[in-house]
């Protein structure tokens, strides 16, 4: 069995406002990315935000933990509800490829070039609450090296909006 888990908790002080609330099509981006996921997972869950289209669960051990934060919330939740694995995804990744879980399998596997979107197997979460209390670097990226995860390429190009102008430039593409 496989939790979806958006993450979502940043600031988005590069966007000026809650990129998670952004519209694009009639859609805010955290809609988009829960349906992304939704097609690959028995669940979905939303992490670090009080409200979402989808279950939440707040960031551990904290807010302000970064992705990682998210990523940890849902993947102690997936274990203690018998998830297998977590597949994850940032707040603005809507538009990820058909093929994803193929592309990502077997866990662990992130891509190389956003490793927030990854497979993760629910018995990393030791691996990650030990990264989450360690002065080490909190990445995925680093994470990603703990868990001797795989780094795949996407085979399309996956959006990634920071600012307001990244998402004009995804509308006009759509």
């Amino acid at each position: 069995m496989i939790l979806g888990a958006v993450l979502a908790g940043g600031r988005s002080s590069r966007f000026g406002s809650d990129k998670a609330l952004a519209e694009l099509d009639g859609h805010s981006l955290l809609a988009l990315a829960v349906d992304a996921l939704s097609g690959w997972c028995e669940h979905v869950v939303v992490t670090g935000r009080e409200t979402a289209p989808a279950p939440t669960l707040p960031d551990w051990p904290r807010a302000d933990m970064g992705p990682l934060g998210g990523l940890a919330a849902a993947m102690r939740h997936a274990q203690d509800e018998g998830y297998d694995h977590v597949l994850s995804c940032s707040v603005d990744a809507a538009f990820l490829p058909d093929d994803l879980l193929e592309r990502l399998g077997p866990a662990p596997a992130c891509l190389a070039a956003q490793p927030v979107i990854g497979i993760w197997p629910t018995s990393a979460t030791g691996v990650l609450e030990a990264l989450l209390h360690s002065e080490d670097r909190h990445s995925m990226r680093r994470f990603a090296d703990l868990a001797g995860a795989r780094l795949v390429e996407a085979g399309i190009a996956i959006p990634n909006v920071n600012t307001p102008d990244d998402l004009a430039a995804l509308a006009r593409k759509g």
